[in-house]
């Protein structure tokens, strides 16, 4: 396939991040380069609480780009996924990186005109901070064009297995202790949901105050409670430091 270079071809080449040098490192043109400036002008917007008609400007010249660029790696889904058949362009839309796309395309379709039912609706979504918050998603998209997150992101995918471990034994530390604080405290923690909170708090070492415990059996609880969450912490961050520490290496031999 990657003989027939056409003009569908040539745009893969030009919108997705290909290993051409064949040196096992994802290239960076012009293109990557391109984009993310885009990306980081598309975040501006978002450190006004006010809307200009700069900052509309902004968001709605950055979204159309944005919008492009989801179309031409949509056309050329097929030389990504190295089947040339129409399974490609259904299954495209359905990936983790295009549903990021389109998150990060949909509020900005609310500053447009209305005449379109679908419009009118994401109009009347845009009192929702949550739908303003899904610009954010466009930071997921610089994933793509930067070699640091791409290590990152192969480091995260080589260990998976241990990081899904350790997630176990953090969901499972954060139950069983807002178990036994929300029956050892019942009026310090008036639902399940805030004795949960405080068992996520507490295993980040955070401390926010809001909620805690007052009986002695409860800061005791808390300690011993704390002490292990010290642990569970400190384990990814050691998964992810020695798998990039090894991707660094690979790099450098």
């Amino acid at each position: 396939m990657k003989e027939n270079k056409n003009w569908r071809y040539r745009l893969y080449e030009l919108v997705d991040v290909v290993d051409e040098t064949g040196d096992g490192k994802p290239d960076f043109d012009y293109y990557d380069f391109f984009m993310m400036i885009v990306i980081i002008i598309s975040l501006v917007p978002l450190v006004y609480k006010k809307e200009t008609p700069l900052l509309i400007s902004i968001d709605l010249i950055t979204a159309g780009i944005f919008i492009i660029d989801y179309l031409l790696r949509w056309i050329t889904s097929d030389y990504r996924f190295g089947k040339a058949h129409i399974s490609s362009f259904i299954r495209y839309p359905f990936t983790f990186m295009a549903i990021v796309d389109l998150l990060s395309i949909i509020p900005s379709l609310t500053s447009l005109n209305s005449s379109f039912k679908l419009l009118k609706l994401l109009r009347m979504l845009k009192t929702l901070r949550m739908l303003r918050a899904l610009k954010v998603f466009r930071v997921v998209k610089a994933a793509r064009y930067s070699k640091s997150i791409t290590i990152i992101s192969n480091v995260l995918n080589d260990s998976k297995e241990a990081l899904m471990a350790v997630c176990t034994m953090a969901g499972a530390y954060i139950l069983i202790s807002a178990l036994i604080i929300f029956n050892v405290e019942p009026d310090s923690f008036p639902t399940f949901f805030d004795a949960i909170y405080w068992a996520t708090v507490s295993l980040t070492t955070v401390g926010y105050g809001d909620i805690y415990p007052v009986t002695t059996i409860g800061r005791i609880v808390t300690m011993v409670s704390s002490i292990f969450g010290i642990a569970i912490v400190a384990l990814p961050a050691g998964i992810i430091t020695a798998g990039y520490m090894d991707a660094i290496q690979k790099q450098n031999k």
